[in-house]
């Protein structure tokens, strides 16, 4: 274990309480809610809690998404950290049938059929491994009442993939290459179970949208209200799908330059000027984002590889610059970064 390896157990020790805490609170919090809809005429807009009967909190619905999975995670891995009958009560009490069912009834529609295209989608997915995978009689069940709606994602990704000719790549929801790279552990379980589908399908659109992209303009990096890096999620995703040996080269050709810290605006964290105002406050998740990206690239790479004590010192960098307003800040940062601290720390 390396260094930074050792200081991110540390943090994760001293966060897990706070990050619990904050997602319990978030997944209740049906106000301030953000949503895009469809507004068909005769047809009236519910509230939250309506359209959403189990992810209707954390301001929107892929954050509450990914507030349930932290939660799920931190249970599975960390339960003498956090306050884990508490968090089997909440789970016991939104993820049944009677509310998955009327999410599956939101989502079915053909009118739905983009909505929360591919980000929503992915942390869906996500969270149905997280319980799919883990052997444990709630979980089981909590998996079970999920099934449902990731089939419908399944079958949205299955629909999509095949049509879509060019990747989206800026450093927001409709990120591509960040979609991908959440779906493909649901997709490998579902490969093992006997359907491949969408495990071979995310495989072969990663290599066609990004499989020949070569020097990358990083340096424009970041935009204003990015949470993602779109250079980093693309290596990141790549790094999944080759050995480490074929990585190191397909990454030297994508970012030249890394062991001598280029671009600089990819290796500096982002700086967050109002923390209150959602679209700048994006920039914290930017920073957790690029700090777990590094992070897996350095895995990814084999061990003897010039360019990780960058990638590695990179990452704690990131991760400094804005952990801290993880919990107990404005709810613009609150209601979703906690995903992206665990996702780093765990």
């Amino acid at each position: 274990m390396t260094e930074w390896d050792f200081e991110r157990g540390r943090l994760l020790k001293a966060s897990a309480d706070a990050l619990a805490r904050t997602a319990l609170a978030n997944v209740v919090r049906e106000y301030p809610h953000h949503e895009s809809h469809w507004h068909l005429e005769g047809v009236p807009i519910l509230s939250p809690r309506l359209s959403h009967p189990c992810f209707y909190g954390s301001f929107d619905w892929h954050s509450c998404v990914e507030m349930f999975w932290v939660l799920v995670r931190l249970l599975r891995r960390h339960a003498e950290l956090v306050p884990a009958a508490e968090i089997r009560e909440c789970l016991d009490e939104h993820l049944t049938a009677e509310a998955l069912a009327g999410e599956v009834a939101f989502f079915a529609p053909e009118e739905h059929r983009t909505t929360q295209r591919p980000y929503g989608w992915s942390a869906l997915l996500e969270l149905t491994f997280e319980t799919a995978t883990w052997d444990d009689p709630d979980a089981a069940r909590w998996a079970s009442v999920l099934q449902k709606l990731s089939a419908v994602f399944v079958t949205r990704y299955l629909d999509w993939l095949p049509r879509a000719t060019y990747p989206i790549r800026y450093g927001v929801h409709d990120n591509s290459a960040f979609g991908l790279s959440r779906a493909l552990p649901y997709a490998g379980h579902l490969a093992d179970q006997g359907d491949s589908r969408l495990h071979r399908l995310i495989t072969e659109t990663a290599w066609r949208w990004f499989g020949s992209d070569r020097d990358y303009p990083g340096a424009w990096e970041p935009s204003g209200a990015d949470f993602l890096s779109p250079a980093l999620a693309e290596a990141e995703l790549i790094s999944r799908l080759v050995p480490a040996t074929g990585f190191a080269g397909w990454l030297e050709g994508f970012l030249p330059g890394l062991a001598e810290r280029k671009p600089a605006t990819l290796f500096t964290p982002a700086t967050v000027a109002d923390t209150s105002d959602g679209q700048m406050a994006h920039l914290h998740g930017l920073n957790l984002h690029r700090a777990w990206c590094w992070h897996r690239l350095a895995l990814a790479l084999p061990d003897d590889d010039d360019r990780i004590p960058a990638l590695l010192e990179t990452a704690h960098a990131h991760t400094h610059a804005s952990l801290a307003q993880t919990t107990g800040g404005a709810y613009m940062v609150e209601h979703f970064l906690a995903y992206y601290a665990l996702l780093l720390l765990d």
